[in-house]
């Protein structure tokens, strides 16, 4: 889209003394909005290309092409890249986790495939990615289960996520690594992720930040949520990112599919927001080092299909045709 945003600010020029400002990309974002994507971001990461099912669908066979896409633009545009992700429980191939004769496979082979994983993807870009989501979402929703019980856990036991940061600490001593994941500022999952990473640090385990996804609404979490889970974190000594960052104009419980466009007051409250969070997000610039949107602009989000498949919803400060919304011109003017 040929958009002229010649008397537009950058977005991640007006933070340039507070953090980075990446978005997530894919292929098609990352070509058709190229211009757009250099002027406005500092920090790139693969929306999907990174991810186990898409660099190693079959055992041993890589597919590095579309990373590889990634990072050479980044570099050639002195960007940074988040690599996301290393272990989770989704996007992961069944045979991961089957032996050959189509069974569940023994805790040695599943620590000897993560450790092959983790080491073949970041040596082939060790010093090009500067941070890395090396477990993703392991922390159980609901209930007094610390862990989900994933199939990492099941084969493996608890210390599967120590063994990924050792793992990854092993491949790229240089690297930040960093477990990340959402409804991170809701109280009783907060707890859960401080007590896991802390026991990470007693442990020794090589973790170095916690990135909160962010992926929020007009009015959940609560600001003073938000604050308490930076704090509770920042207070572990780690580096925060806030990786995933949207804001829905819906409540998760919001199915409604008649809206063609955002209404008057979802649009004002969604401004409102924007300028409260980044405003919140500034004080705290001594821990966050990185924001990053999930996704350029409302022309293409997850949440089209989430958690309402096909229904349209505008989360960032671009619109459809990437031109600044208001919400953009409170965040800059920060």
């Amino acid at each position: 889209m040929d958009v002229n945003q010649g008397e537009i600010p950058s977005l991640y020029r007006a933070f340039k003394n507070d953090f980075l400002i990446g978005a997530a990309v894919n292929p098609v974002t990352l070509n058709s909005q190229k211009e757009f994507i250099i002027k406005h971001f500092n920090s790139l990461t693969s929306e999907n290309n990174m991810k186990f099912e898409n660099l190693q669908p079959e055992e041993g066979n890589f597919t590095f092409d579309h990373a590889d896409d990634l990072v050479s633009f980044a570099r050639n545009h002195e960007m940074n890249v988040r690599g996301h992700t290393l272990v989770w429980h989704n996007q992961t191939p069944d045979w991961f986790f089957e032996n050959k004769n189509g069974g569940i496979t023994d805790r040695q082979t599943l620590l000897e495939r993560m450790k092959s994983h983790i080491v073949t993807v970041m040596e082939r870009y060790k010093g090009q990615i500067n941070s890395w989501d090396v477990v993703n979402e392991a922390i159980a929703d609901n209930g007094t289960q610390l862990l989900r019980d994933s199939k990492w856990k099941q084969i493996i036991g608890d210390d599967f996520i120590d063994k990924a940061f050792e793992f990854a600490h092993i491949a790229d001593p240089g690297a930040e690594l960093f477990y990340n994941d959402y409804n991170e500022s809701d109280p009783e999952k907060r707890e859960k992720i401080y007590k896991m990473t802390k026991g990470l640090i007693e442990r020794g385990v090589p973790i170095h930040g916690i990135g909160l996804q962010a992926h929020w609404n007009l009015s959940n979490p609560s600001l003073d949520h938000i604050r308490e889970a930076i704090e509770r974190y920042a207070s572990l000594g780690l580096r925060l990112h806030i990786t995933e960052m949207d804001i829905s104009v819906f409540s998760f419980e919001d199915k409604r599919t008649d809206l063609k466009a955002p209404t008057a007051e979802m649009a004002a409250e969604q401004t409102q927001r924007y300028k409260n969070l980044f405003k919140l997000l500034r004080e705290y610039s001594d821990v966050i080092s990185s924001v990053t949107f999930w996704g350029v602009a409302d022309n293409y989000t997850w949440l089209d299909d989430f958690p309402v498949r096909g229904r349209k919803n505008w989360p960032l400060l671009f619109d459809r045709d990437l031109k600044p919304k208001q919400s953009f011109w409170e965040v800059v003017d920060l």
